[in-house]
């Protein structure tokens, strides 16, 4: 009768007890998944923020989406960020960028680097909405699925969000 009510995501660091579901994640995402142990080694890095999506009263149920987010001096660089291929278009993802975002601002971060498949407009279109300008590309550098060549690749987009 009245449409259903969408609960707006909580937003937390992930524990250790997280990297394997962030880890199936980002094998569902990206055509080269990243494994358990290396999202455990960079958890262990004190300049890398692993964060996590999750629905709201359910501080642990099913990992929605994350963001990895590493800071050296006065940049960031957003290493990995996922949405579960169910969740999508609800926000998530902006979500999960708007938090990284807030905790770089108040860590005095100057500016925030991302890249992103040129082929991926969804993800383009919200980083130009937060903000994000295109200031490089790099061609041939994403890994399409099928055989490795070159002309299989697609190009990298590097945007950038002045946060100052």
């Amino acid at each position: 009768m009245f449409g259903t009510i969408r609960k707006k995501p909580v937003i937390l660091e992930a524990s250790s007890t997280d990297h394997g579901s962030i880890a199936e994640l980002h094998s569902l995402s990206f055509p080269r998944g990243w494994s358990k142990s290396e999202f455990a080694n960079l958890a262990l890095q004190n300049n890398v923020t692993l964060l996590v999506a999750r629905s709201v009263g359910n501080p642990d149920g099913p990992i929605l989406g994350f963001n990895i987010v590493r800071q050296a001096e006065d940049e960031a660089e957003i290493l990995s960020i996922a949405v579960d291929p169910k969740a999508r278009g609800r926000g998530l993802g902006e979500s999960l960028m708007r938090e990284a975002i807030f905790r770089l601002r108040a860590d005095r971060i100057e500016k925030l680097i991302l890249e992103v498949d040129g082929s991926n407009k969804a993800a383009i279109k919200l980083y130009n909405n937060l903000g994000f300008l295109t200031v490089g590309n790099r061609p041939g550098y994403y890994r399409n699925e099928g055989p490795v060549d070159t002309a299989d690749r697609s190009t990298a987009l590097v945007m950038r969000l002045d946060l100052v």
